[in-house]
């Protein structure tokens, strides 16, 4: 194998990154396909087995909880990200390897586990070590994506790999029940297996920049633009990010992050809730209709939502998507004698997620714009954790929200946090926030 990665690698003139757009687009999109696989695997096909296969919903839980811990860590790996690597090979290319191999690895421990479901706590342990790579794979793309796209490119990337990941998640969950069903869990594994190794040839043959080596043994140097920025010490990287998020509009974007999060994860708690005890739904049928209407969302956000953003401005699309959403939800709080047209309801879904996908994309885009590359790993993830909250925040008040509120009042207040964010986010100014960040750079340069 490794004389073989070192033919493949002996090429001193393969592309780089930073310099094709179209390179950059497939492999950020196919990372995100990789990054995709154990996410369908293990939060969706897996449980599903499980539960058809007679596991009790403790164990079930217990699964879902251990695999899902590492993902609370990626606020403390992506300082680690930020402050190591081997700037030889790149800033986060290193870190990109290491995580897919990560990958690699726990699908050859799955491939090789016997009678699975009777040996759940190996399960939990392959499952614990995908998460955990993954989440260095997560960072370490995102933080990429922010150092070496230009800033008109980053919506569209974002929509590819956004869609990528959703299409990863649904084939992920219908490969796997087909492959359960009509061959084994082993074949199932080493599929994925086999499809995560032949998408790390994406980093594994590809530098960030013109001349950095691709691997350890091969010519090459760090490249300046890498050198300029990586930063060498915790005290500094501390004091980066408390700089560059404390900006006026990194703030202001931060609470727009925070307030749209509960809107959305608002909307999608309450749907399955509604559209099963209100509309007297089976959670089958809807379980069908939502990923469905999601897969439809990914797919279009790939093609349709970033290429939008790129044409036509980040913040006017954001404006113009949030108040689709407001119209949307108006319409549905107003029509209640057509929510027993099934038509109706699935339009609704339908349009929901797509536009919940394509503002989603965008934000993603901004947040990726404010960051500052010193410490873009960090920074990233700071606002996707407090993305997490804004999650946990909107599912809370849903159900308190049912409490007190008839269906329709349900959705009418959702209009107050879109009220919120259609109101802050013109404060995003991304001249002044430019200027303020060029000042800081050259400060610390």
């Amino acid at each position: 194998m490794l004389r073989f990665v070192k033919v493949l690698t002996a090429d001193r003139n393969l592309p780089a990154l930073a310099d094709n757009a179209f390179l950059r687009y497939v492999t950020f999109a196919a990372l995100y396909f990789a990054q995709g696989i154990p996410n369908g695997l293990f939060m969706f096909a897996m449980p599903a087995w499980m539960a058809a296969n007679g596991k009790s919903p403790a164990e079930i839980g217990s699964f879902v909880a251990i695999v899902g811990l590492p993902w609370s860590f990626k606020i403390i790996a992506a300082p680690l990200m930020d402050r190591f690597t081997y700037l030889p090979m790149g800033r986060r290319r290193p870190w990109i390897l290491f995580g897919q191999a990560g990958l690699v690895a726990s699908f050859l421990l799955l491939a090789v586990i016997t009678d699975p479901l009777n040996r759940m706590s190996v399960l939990m342990i392959a499952g614990f070590m995908s998460s955990l790579a993954s989440i260095f794979q997560d960072i370490s793309i995102d933080s990429l994506a922010i150092d070496i796209l230009p800033e008109d490119q980053q919506a569209r990337a974002n929509g590819l790999m956004w869609g990528a990941k959703a299409a990863s998640i649904s084939a992920t969950v219908a490969v796997t029940s087909w492959l359960f069903a009509n061959y084994s869990f082993m074949i199932a594994m080493n599929l994925f297996g086999i499809v995560i190794s032949a998408i790390m040839l994406f980093p594994l043959l590809l530098k960030e920049r013109t001349g950095e080596k691709l691997t350890p043994w091969t010519p090459g140097r760090a490249s300046t633009e890498a050198q300029k920025i990586q930063l060498s010490s915790w005290r500094l990287i501390l004091k980066s990010l408390i700089r560059g998020f404390s900006l006026p509009v990194s703030l202001i974007m931060g609470v727009a992050v925070f307030i749209f999060r509960i809107a959305s994860t608002y909307v999608t708690t309450l749907l399955p809730i509604f559209t099963v005890q209100e509309l007297g739904w089976s959670d089958a049928r809807y379980s069908h209709v939502f990923s469905i209407t999601a897969f439809i969302g990914g797919i279009m956000g790939m093609f349709v939502g970033g290429a939008m953003i790129d044409i036509f401005g980040k913040m006017r699309m954001i404006i113009f998507y949030v108040l689709g959403l407001i119209v949307l939800m108006i319409v549905m709080a107003l029509l209640p004698q057509y929510w027993s047209n099934d038509t109706f309801i699935i339009g609704f879904i339908g349009v929901f997620s797509i536009l919940d996908t394509f503002i989603t994309i965008a934000i993603l885009a901004v947040a990726m714009q404010l960051c500052w590359k010193r410490v873009a790993a960090t920074q990233f993830t700071l606002y996707m954790a407090i993305a997490n909250l804004g999650m946990s925040a909107g599912a809370w008040i849903m159900g308190e929200a049912k409490v007190y509120l008839n269906w329709q009042q349900v959705f009418v207040f959702y209009l107050v946090f879109m009220g919120i964010v259609l109101a802050i986010i013109p404060f995003v100014n991304f001249r002044k926030h430019k200027i303020q960040m060029e000042k800081l750079e050259h400060k610390y340069a």
